[in-house]
């Protein structure tokens, strides 16, 4: 612990000066040469009307509730331009949308109408579950040895806008080296202000083959000679929001949790659920407050965001855990140029408890927590302290027109962004137990580094190939499919 102060302060320097962002976002490039070009202008306008067009299924109340501008309001020119461009930013973040375009008219003196401009995604989209187990690509090719049984596969339907309300729906079911059902429904205004929301997910999975426990910083897997099922677990979460500002979120989550173990795990790890049995049930009770303030919540290339989220785990005297847990992560994303951009981001999570169960295991190497260049690791202990770096240079921004090739408008322009990265992560994790099996690498400063390639294409996807060094003297090439922040 001693280790974990000593440490601890070189994670608080991207906190200074967090709130001081200044915004120019790509999508309000036309708007930003209006503003200075030589074309004469209003110093004041008023704004008289706002016009929506290209919304087909959405409904005009959910873009509307993204726009600060009101009509038979007084705004000084630059004033109009610097909240058009938030606004943009707010209605493309919605993800409903593959672009948004916000334009002032001038009908008169100091008059001007709002062209507010869409172009809707496809909303209902089937997909073909197939992916890996495991935490990691890398850790699938090295660690498993490229075993495809590991695979899982399935379908899923997504709705993303039922009703044009931007009301989301999953369905899905899943088979192979994990065999799951899920469904979840999400509905982000209930009231006229549009400031209360609701959503709920219930979620159930088998497993014949599960990690019982880490040794020297490696997961360990267990199949009995059966091949019976080794882990049952269902539950089911119902969520209230509350949406009082445009980058100020609140959420209240209440549910339960049922976990069941087969026996022959308990001959691999006795401790596996702390408790005597090998039924695991408990409710919870969280709380999240969140700011964000992104310009792409998919890839942010500048803005900030804020996660502060409290969790209690068992509520009442029946439950079979006691335990709370705390979570801090705040981003930064600077803008340096229009090709470069810095981004930092540090994270923080603790339990109060000295041991949890194996099922609640946290650590470097699950997400969200990793290094980089600590891929094929886990580092698990109480507390975690990570903070990642990324320099990033886009050296590729262009957009082809495919429609003659894709009958769907909705897919019919094909964006393409390529990103150059340096990267410097590095962390701690406190295991307050000291097991001496992964000795080598908790309760140790721990740092990586490298070089990578970011891919942003169609729907914001994500294709990053990064190669990584370590404090170990350990490289590695990795291949992942989200942003690190």
């Amino acid at each position: 612990m001693k280790d974990f102060r000593k440490y601890s302060f070189l994670f608080l320097l991207p906190l200074l000066g967090f709130f001081e962002v200044n915004y120019a976002v790509a999508q309000t490039e036309a708007v930003e040469k209006d503003s200075t070009t030589t074309v004469s202008h209003p110093e004041k306008v008023v704004i008289n009307n706002i016009f929506i067009v290209g919304n087909e299924k959405t409904r005009k109340n959910i873009i509307l509730r993204e726009i600060d501008l009101k009509t038979g309001v007084s705004y000084d020119w630059d004033e109009l331009i610097s909240m058009i461009q938030a606004d943009q930013k707010k209605i493309y973040n919605l993800q409903l949308f593959n672009s948004v375009e916000i334009t002032p008219l001038i009908t008169d003196n100091e008059q001007i109408e709002l062209l507010v401009s869409v172009t809707e995604r496809w909303y209902i989209i089937p997909n073909i579950i197939f992916n890996l187990a495991d935490r990691n690509i890398a850790e699938w090719w090295t660690n498993q040895n490229r075993d495809f049984s590991r695979v899982n596969y399935g379908a899923r339907l997504v709705h993303n806008n039922v009703g044009g309300r931007n009301e989301k729906l999953k369905v899905g079911a899943q088979f192979g080296f994990v065999k799951a059902f899920e469904v979840l429904y999400s509905i982000p205004y209930l009231d006229k202000n549009q400031n209360h929301g609701i959503s709920g997910q219930f979620t159930y999975f088998t497993q014949k083959t599960i990690p019982v426990k880490s040794a020297f910083n490696k997961q360990v897997f267990y199949t009995n000679e059966n091949e019976e099922v080794l882990r049952k677990n269902s539950s089911a979460y119902f969520r209230y929001s509350y949406r009082g500002s445009y980058y100020n979120f609140h959420f209240v989550t209440f549910g339960y949790n049922n976990t069941t173990i087969n026996p022959d795990v308990f001959v691999q790890n006795p401790d596996y659920l702390l408790n005597e049995s090998n039924k695991l049930n408990y409710f919870v009770l969280g709380y999240t407050f969140r700011h964000d303030k992104r310009n792409n919540i998919q890839y942010a290339t500048e803005g900030e965001l804020l996660n502060i989220s409290v969790t209690k785990y068992g509520i009442f005297a029946s439950d079979d855990m006691d335990d709370t847990e705390i979570s801090i992560n705040a981003n930064k994303y600077i803008k340096v140029s229009d090709k470069f951009n810095f981004v930092s981001g540090l994270s923080l999570n603790s339990f109060i408890q000295k041991r949890q169960p194996f099922t609640l295991v946290r650590g470097i190497g699950y997400n969200p927590n990793f290094i980089r260049g600590y891929e094929l690791n886990v580092v698990e202990g109480q507390q975690i302290l990570v903070h990642k770096n990324s320099f990033r240079f886009k050296f590729i921004d262009v957009g082809y027109d495919i429609g003659k090739y894709v009958p769907l408008e909705e897919f019919s322009y094909l964006p393409l962004k390529m990103y150059l990265g340096f990267n410097f992560d590095h962390g701690f994790v406190n295991d307050r137990n000291n097991l001496p099996d992964n000795a080598r690498l908790t309760n140790k400063y721990l740092f990586g580094y490298g070089a990578g390639l970011d891919i942003v294409t169609l729907y914001d996807m994500v294709f990053r190939f990064e190669y990584s060094l370590n404090n170990q003297g350990e490289q590695a090439f990795f291949v992942n499919f989200r942003a690190p922040f």
